[in-house]
């Protein structure tokens, strides 16, 4: 709350300040820099360098200040962060939604006005959930004792002074484990098994399949689809051999996990080699190969996934195709340099879409329709792609420089967080040195301002340059009558 009030006192004394934007930008760096978009109709406004923003792009609207806190206003729905990842939080009619961390999460769902749904969730110690139907209800206090239902991959969780007691239910089959994770007894619909881990343990399930260890997990012997006419069955004894099989199948290894072969028939045809697994491999099929001499060199194709290593870690290239565009993502050391390219299969004459990191130095942007963006430093970007947030109120506090480009051809510079830019547009100019030089060219006028309007000169279309001074106002009428001859 403090920091929502404090953006919107810093936006409304800054706008009294600057008055409507004279052009697309009014640069008063540090105080503040204005900026218009033409193009989308999106306003924005930076304060105290980077730190202060606000940006509007109907029907949305974002502020914040940098790095602590951020809110964006999209309809009826709002979302926030302060400190992000620490705290975050959602608001729409009938839903709040809260977190710390992933640690503290509290959701509230209601219909009406009326409270519905609310969970909360106390990482690892407390769990709850209060509903109109008390059978979806549950609570549980770790490690003493409680329930949760549809949690963590189980319809039901129930235990008591854990770990001497827990027993867990899903599809009708129920494991009690008294305690765990050393005796585990197996019942339901079906189901049978004892397991004292790790010395033995068989659990089975009738027509379905039957699990056997010893001395996990060294011995074991899975079968699994008993009421195929061919199940799958895996046997081992580690180190020395394992062997698998199946409809089509077999895979064994010797000397496990560094030697051994897979013979594949269906549901495709594959043949593999295994020495030093897994330095070396040879494998070929259908629409799959494998020809890997690791760490040196591997290629790999798998269902048009083409991947090739040389010298791994150090350089990976990736090739495939997805929803009708043919990629391409070439890396060194995983992040210090990260490129993906992107075509389209459907128009192969299109332009290529492009983004590249060299971290930390810079990202680069091309969306293949004449909208451009580079930036530097970037630290962050490679690691959180799509992270909006962290975009957001991270990145711009490395943006020693930024440059943009439209569709339109018009294209910006921004140097030091707004303190110098230039902005060319196929019908305008625009340069600022902070709130000390700036020119204006184009539509029919000529601007030279020293103070931000202190003193000048200007000009309408090819008519004489006239002097003038204080002039601070941003319409034209106004600026035509200020204007004074030398």
């Amino acid at each position: 709350m403090f920091f929502r009030h404090l953006i919107q006192l810093a936006s409304v004394s800054l706008c009294f300040a600057v008055g409507v934007a004279r052009g697309e930008e009014e640069n008063l760096w540090p105080v503040s820099v204005r900026r218009a978009d033409p193009l989308t109709g999106a306003t924005s406004l930076e304060a105290v360098g980077p730190l202060f923003f606000t940006r509007t792009t109907v029907p949305s609207e974002q502020k914040g200040v940098r790095p602590l806190f951020m809110e964006t206003v999209n309809g009826g729905v709002t979302e926030g962060s302060l400190l992000y990842p620490f705290f975050t939080w959602r608001r729409e009619d009938g839903y709040r939604a809260f977190s710390f961390f992933q640690l503290v999460n509290s959701r509230r769902d209601s219909s009406e006005g009326q409270p519905t749904d609310d969970h909360l969730d106390v990482w690892p110690f407390y769990f709850s959930r209060k509903a109109i139907d008390p059978a979806a209800s549950y609570q549980a206090f770790f490690p003493f004792g409680g329930t949760l239902k549809n949690r963590f991959g189980r319809d039901r969780i129930t235990f008591t002074a854990f770990p001497l007691y827990a027993r867990t239910e899903k599809s009708g089959r129920q494991i009690t484990h008294a305690p765990w994770p050393f005796l585990r007894f197996i019942d339901g619909d079906g189901y049978d098994g004892f397991e004292f881990w790790p010395l033995f343990g068989r659990n089975r399930h009738v027509g379905d399949y039957d699990h056997q260890f010893w001395l996990w997990p060294f011995g074991y012997k899975s079968v699994d689809h008993l009421s195929e006419p061919v199940p799958d069955v895996k046997i081992g004894v580690l180190p020395f051999y394992s062997v698998d099989t199946g409809p089509g199948y077999i895979r064994k290894n010797y000397l496990w996990p560094f030697f051994g072969y897979t013979q594949r028939t269906a549901p495709y045809h594959y043949a593999e080699q295994r020495y030093f697994w897994p330095f070396l491999v040879q494998g070929q099929g259908d629409d799959r190969l494998v020809n890997r001499w690791g760490p040196f060199y591997t290629h790999s194709v798998i269902k048009g996934f083409d991947k090739t290593w040389l010298l791994w870690p150090v350089y990976r290239e990736q090739r495939w195709s997805a929803d009708g565009v043919a990629q391409k993502k070439d890396q060194v050391l995983f992040f210090l340099y990260w490129s993906l390219e992107q075509k389209s299969l459907a128009n192969p004459s299109a332009a290529p879409a492009h983004k590249t990191h060299l971290w930390p130095f810079f990202s680069a942007w091309d969306n293949g329709a004449g909208r451009r963006q580079v930036q530097a430093l970037s630290p962050f970007e490679v690691f959180f792609p799509t992270n909006d947030t962290v975009r957001q109120l991270w990145s711009p506090l490395f943006a020693l420089y930024r440059y943009e480009r439209q569709p339109d051809s018009s294209a910006r510079h921004a140097l030091i967080w707004n303190a110098v830019t230039w902005r060319h547009s196929p019908t305008a100019k625009e340069f600022h040195l902070g709130p000390l030089f700036s020119v204006l060219t184009g539509e029919g006028r000529s601007r030279v301002t020293l103070g931000n309007g202190l003193v000048g000169l200007q000009r309408q279309a090819e008519g004489r340059w006239h002097f003038f001074l204080f002039d601070f106002h941003r319409k034209d009428a106004n600026k035509a009558d200020q204007a004074t001859t030398p």
